[in-house]
């Protein structure tokens, strides 16, 4: 397990460096792939101290932060939260059988806005990304995307073996959006 720590706005301090280090460890037990964990403690006005982690895990991201007038505490929050998370996001897995490996690539494009309001032919793509998009239930979906705190997720279907895309709706409730073939 590889932990990066990073402060900000506040002296890079070895004790506190080593206990959220210690406390990470205890997440080993939920995942057992190689797994990435980036640390970023800061410190605001002198009273917010803030304690953010995100976990990179096989095909799994995990984002937790919480914040009191303590790094310690912050630090101690933050991982219970992750535990939480790892914890329901292990015991939905014992639920789903995954089937053979079936990842498909896409990708994400970011348009100019100026190109496509002139009308000048060909929009210019500021940037583009290509991602793995794995096979799951609607369910796990939902969850991935509450665990990435996204306003979307694009997936495959596990079962049509379809990419659908999973929404979060102004009301709070979730959309599904499954193509027809006509």
């Amino acid at each position: 397990m590889q932990i990066a720590v990073t402060f900000r706005h506040m002296e890079s301090s070895d004790p506190v460096r080593s206990y959220a280090e210690e406390k990470l460890d205890r997440v080993k037990k939920y995942i057992e792939e190689p797994i990435e964990v980036q640390v970023v403690l800061s410190v605001e006005r002198k009273i917010r101290h803030l304690a953010e982690v995100t976990i990179y895990a096989k095909g799994v991201t995990i984002k937790g932060s919480e914040e009191t007038n303590d790094m310690y505490a912050a630090i101690d929050a933050v991982t219970d939260k992750i535990e939480r998370q790892l914890k329901r996001y292990k015991e939905k897995l014992k639920d789903h059988k995954p089937g053979p490996s079936r990842e498909r690539q896409v990708q994400k494009s970011v348009f100019a806005a100026q190109s496509i309001d002139e009308g000048s032919g060909e929009p210019v793509i500021i940037r583009s990304h290509s991602f793995p998009v794995k096979p799951m239930s609607v369910e796990e979906a939902v969850m991935q995307m509450d665990l990435l705190n996204k306003e979307f997720l694009v997936f495959t279907d596990d079962e049509s073996e379809e990419i659908n895309v999973v929404y979060r709706r102004k009301d709070g409730n979730y959309g599904l959006i499954v193509p027809q073939m006509s």
